[in-house]
């Protein structure tokens, strides 16, 4: 199970690579709510690894500048392939979200929810890059798995 979830990290931090590249070329033609947006994506990954690990989590709407966001990508990337290879993934969790209010779940619970969010909010990325009127990249996790063939 690990091997596969891995492989849903990596494909996540490959396509947001290339989104962000994308974004880093429209710059200023983007919707206002794009880069917040990426921003909030990438928070929300960094907090859930956070409260796993323990560490000091981001601010759900805190925004990062569009220089910044390889850099966070890639170490909210890191620390989950550290996660995967140092945690058992049925060991469960108990935090409070932003409210305060406290929730337990098992690490692969959170590993498969921190996916499924990045999934939903790039996709209203890709949709904001079409309203641009730029061809967004394909994103699909199936188009990841054909070119690694």
């Amino acid at each position: 199970m690990n091997d596969f979830i891995e492989d849903i990290f990596e494909y996540h931090y490959h396509f947001n690579q290339k989104v962000i590249d994308q974004l880093l070329e429209i710059g200023p033609k983007l919707p206002e709510r794009s880069l917040p947006l990426f921003s909030h994506l990438l928070n929300a990954h960094q907090i859930w690894n956070a409260r796993i690990t323990a560490t000091e989590p981001f601010g759900v709407h805190q925004i990062h500048p569009i220089e910044a966001f390889k850099k966070i990508d890639n170490s909210n990337y890191s620390n989950t392939l550290h996660i995967l290879k140092n945690f058992d993934l049925k060991t469960t969790i108990h935090y409070s979200n932003s409210k305060g209010v406290g929730y337990s779940n098992t690490i692969q619970d959170i590993l498969f929810h921190i996916a499924n969010h990045t999934t939903h909010h790039r996709g209203q990325l890709v949709s904001d890059i079409r309203q641009s009127g730029f061809d967004p990249i394909a994103t699909d996790y199936i188009f990841y798995k054909r070119n690694l063939e």
